[in-house]
């Protein structure tokens, strides 16, 4: 995707934050596109950077970029954006938590919390926004009538998050950041969130940062999926050739770890990580898989290795990707 398609363009990202007098460099250098109405999955194990990613696209958190780094978008550059002009910015990228309970206001009523947005938000009167309210519960799914004048406590998660994602949608967002928007909830609550956040996508052609650890989830839901490592992007492609035919080691980890019904050996599993993972606070100054990597290079252990392209679309960094291999089956991603 070329940067004038995009919705939001990033380039450059590094996030850092002080903790006891150290610095974490939780995200380092990352770059990526999303366009209008597309869902990009974001994965990795936990600490890898993910939620500091969505959070820092949302403005929610301070962050810097490298001297050619930006984070745009419709092509503008949010950093500069202040006061009036950073309100319109929120108001076009919203953001779902994952936990869905503590996310809502436990003093105020459902109805109050979904209108509180729109009042900071946009310039609609009361009367406008009262119908965006019973227009936003009910297109997530919910009684207006037996929602609107209860509070949070009262819901269970699945609900709470279908109202989260009301109050998100009741701006008119073009872009949502879904932060592990189902990793709280059950299995067949997660279904019903996923199916109606692919419907809410395709309607409204909304544009999703998918953030998760799950590679079914996200292999599912996404259009194309970026994987993460100690705060770098390993690989990059579209959520079937991801699953099937990865060429990183650490994808490839990250699949063999996913556990099967009829307990065959995965496909990937010469590819199991050795050791455990570094700290963050002192990664190694190569690539940062180097001490864990059954393929690593004297040359991973000094140099992070540049983008290369394996395939249409299919990008990774690393310097002894595995071989290109036949396709696998995927019915344990289903």
């Amino acid at each position: 995707m070329s940067t004038t398609e995009a919705l939001l363009s990033v380039t450059g990202l590094d996030v850092t934050y002080d903790s006891g007098g150290r610095r974490l460099r939780a995200v380092r250098d990352l770059a990526f596109e999303l366009g209008e109405g597309e869902t990009l999955g974001l994965i990795g194990e936990s600490g890898c950077g993910k939620s500091t990613v969505g959070r820092a696209i949302t403005r929610l958190l301070p962050w810097t970029a490298t001297v050619e780094g930006s984070i745009c978008f419709r092509g503008q550059d949010v950093r500069a954006l202040h006061g009036d002009a950073l309100k319109r910015y929120r108001q076009e990228v919203q953001i779902i938590f994952q936990d869905p309970v503590s996310s809502l206001n436990p003093r105020r009523r459902i109805a109050n919390i979904i209108d509180e947005a729109m009042r900071i938000a946009t310039n609609l009167d009361q009367i406008q926004r009262h119908s965006r309210v019973r227009d936003c519960l009910g297109e997530v799914g919910l009684d207006v009538d037996a929602v609107a004048d209860r509070y949070p406590h009262e819901f269970s998660g699945g609900q709470c998050q279908r109202i989260s994602i009301a109050r998100a949608l009741a701006v008119d967002p073009m872009l949502i950041v879904c932060d592990e928007p189902v990793s709280a909830l059950d299995v067949s609550v997660q279904a019903q969130i996923l199916n109606l956040l692919e419907d809410l996508r395709t309607r409204r052609r909304l544009a999703l940062l998918f953030i998760s650890h799950d590679m079914a989830v996200v292999k599912n839901v996404s259009d194309r999926v970026m994987v993460m490592y100690l705060g770098r992007a390993m690989e990059g492609a579209d959520g079937e050739t991801l699953c099937t035919a990865p060429r990183h080691p650490y994808s490839r980890a990250l699949i063999a770890s996913v556990p099967t019904l009829d307990q065959t050996v995965s496909p990937f599993s010469e590819t199991v990580l050795r050791a455990e993972a570094p700290s963050p606070f002192a990664p190694p100054p190569g690539c940062p898989l180097s001490d864990r990597c059954q393929r690593v290079l004297e040359l991973c252990r000094v140099d992070w290795p540049k983008r290369t392209w394996p395939g249409q679309g299919h990008w990774l960094h690393c310097h002894n990707p595995a071989p290109e291999a036949a396709a696998v089956n995927t019915e344990d991603f289903q």
